[in-house]
């Protein structure tokens, strides 16, 4: 591959995020490394934009700072998903923790709420934490993330249309 300016630009910015993502989303990396560091066995790893990319044995997606896991079977919207929470953990930092991860467990690991969202047909991606990284995803990445709910339009008079 010829390199060309467009490339070194394009590789000099995710340097950037990434660098931004150790220092910035600090407390995250460091959980994303130790997990990473404690993967027994052979780590199949590829940098994906800003992201370290890691499948591992488990059927869920995580991401923590620099580093995604993603089951070893992974589609591309999964993979678009996760680095939206990527781009969470650029913006909000030593809070992404607080604000994006734990809240993001309870919802997905609570019996209570997983029979709750099966009850009531009510979509994992539909909690704040998820579809806001679903938002950011698609409009970095152009990708359609995991779960993708495009908002329905409004008419002018704030009715939704179709209805």
């Amino acid at each position: 591959m010829i390199p060309t300016r467009t490339n070194a630009l394009r590789r000099g910015r995710f340097l950037l995020a990434r660098v931004w993502l150790v220092v910035w989303g600090l407390p995250q990396t460091a959980v994303g490394l130790a997990i990473f560091l404690a993967l027994r066995g052979p780590r199949r790893c590829h940098a994906y934009r800003a992201a370290v990319i890691t499948r591992w044995r488990l059927h869920s997606g995580l991401c923590l700072g620099l580093f995604i896991f993603v089951p070893e079977v992974c589609s591309r919207s999964l993979l678009a998903h996760e680095y939206g929470h990527t781009l969470q953990s650029m913006l909000l930092g030593p809070l992404y923790l607080p604000a994006i991860v734990l809240p993001s467990l309870v919802w997905a690991g609570v019996p209570q709420l997983r029979r709750y969202r099966s009850a009531h047909a009510f979509s994992y991606y539909r909690f704040y934490t998820e579809r806001w990284a679903n938002l950011l995803a698609k409009r970095v990445t152009g990708d359609m993330p995991e779960g993708w709910y495009p908002r329905k339009e409004r008419s002018r008079s704030g009715a939704k249309r179709g209805q």
